[in-house]
């Protein structure tokens, strides 16, 4: 289909022979545990995407990234949901990069090093506790002598296996004594860092997403990022940056394999033209809202207008994905679903969007307040 060949374009153009090599492995190894797709996504350039130019990277625009998402969605949904966790603390640190005396010069030595390295980043946010706050901290902080003493566990953490370090939001003592967040970043090498079985289910079981645990992991000050007296702002504007990637960065990879299965139906003319034609709106409308969103953010979009805005995408679509997923399904037939179990694993890879946070119910209420003119409080 002209859309998703368009976004291949873009993708091939920040990563020459990626898609061409993960369609080389067969969908069924491709997405299993222990597939070798993450491997494949690193050896092709895939960490430098969001990197800026200054570091090395290709510093693809919001609109760009969305693209290359949802080409990779199409062709592996479990390598566009794990390395949106790479690229949306890609965007977070070199936000903060990008204004001056924000960061450590340990920090800055280690995102120079991101490219050169290639350095896949997981992240430790608290994704995956039901009606949990995403900004509360799953990993507590015990102060040290020179840093802090780390425990607690994320899972599912996607890239578990294939990261090079951990990004993991902690509390830390303010100031009054008070409670703060933190922002620690934990090499994978780190003693005390453990990888455990968690994730059960076929579907993207390729994302790596397992348990990370950290059991009295040190942790220099230096390489933890929190608020100081002269920039308050620090993690409130770390906290919306990633928000917003990251809702982008997931919606555009479930919206690919959603297109993937709507271009076999339409290249196979299955079912009237007017069934293969909702198919379609389905799929595109989810698409534009997201590009839509992308476009917004790249023309200077920001705060809680920008995260009121991608949320508000990211919830259409979900609902257009999956209905466009079981059409597809529907108009494959019966025959498509008894030959191979690949299609019918393509369409239950989108319907995960749904369990990624903020879940809908969660910001019922903020999003109602901020159309009424109130603020967006997640």
């Amino acid at each position: 289909m002209r859309s998703i060949d368009s976004a291949r374009a873009v993708c091939d153009r920040f990563h020459p022979g990626l898609l061409k090599a993960l369609e080389d492995i067969p969908f069924a190894e491709r997405e299993a545990l222990g597939s070798p797709a993450i491997d494949l996504f690193r050896t092709h350039g895939g960490v430098a995407l969001l990197v800026p130019a200054e570091f090395g990277g290709h510093g693809a625009d919001p609109v760009n990234a969305v693209r290359v998402q949802r080409a990779v969605g199409a062709v592996s949904p479990s390598v566009a949901a794990a390395v949106t966790m790479h690229h949306f603390t890609v965007s977070m640190l070199y936000a903060l990069a990008g204004r001056s005396g924000r960061l450590t010069p340990g920090h800055l030595d280690l995102l120079n090093r991101v490219v050169p390295d290639q350095i896949l980043m997981a992240s430790g946010w608290a994704e995956g506790r039901t009606q949990q706050n995403i900004f509360a901290p799953s990993v507590v902080a015990e102060p040290v002598e020179g840093g802090y003493r780390l425990n607690g566990a994320k899972k599912p953490c996607s890239l578990a296996h294939s990261m090079q370090l951990l990004t993991a939001s902690i509390t830390v003592p303010g100031p009054d004594g008070s409670p703060e967040l933190a922002l620690a970043l934990v090499p994978a090498s780190a003693e005390g860092l453990t990888v455990h079985p968690f994730w059960g289910n076929d579907v993207l079981a390729a994302s790596e997403s397992d348990e990370v645990r950290l059991s009295d992991v040190f942790v220099p000050e230096d390489m933890v990022i929190r608020t100081t007296d002269d920039d308050p702002g620090r993690l409130n504007d770390l906290q919306a940056q990633g928000v917003i990637w990251f809702e982008m960065l997931i919606s555009a990879g479930y919206a690919g394999a959603a297109a993937a299965l709507a271009e076999v139906v339409v290249e196979r003319g299955r079912g009237s033209a007017g069934e293969r034609a909702c198919v379609v709106i389905d799929v595109e409308s989810a698409n534009q809202l997201i590009e839509g969103a992308a476009r917004a953010v790249h023309d200077g979009l920001d705060g809680e207008e920008a995260v009121y805005r991608v949320l508000v995408a990211r919830y259409a679509a979900q609902d257009l994905l999956t209905h466009a997923a079981d059409q597809c399904l529907n108009l494959l037939g019966g025959i498509d679903f008894i030959r191979s179990s690949d299609h019918t694993r393509l369409a239950a890879s989108v319907r995960p969007l749904i369990f990624h946070p903020p879940g809908r119910s969660a910001t019922a209420g903020a999003l109602v307040d901020y159309a009424a003119g109130g603020p967006f409080d997640l």
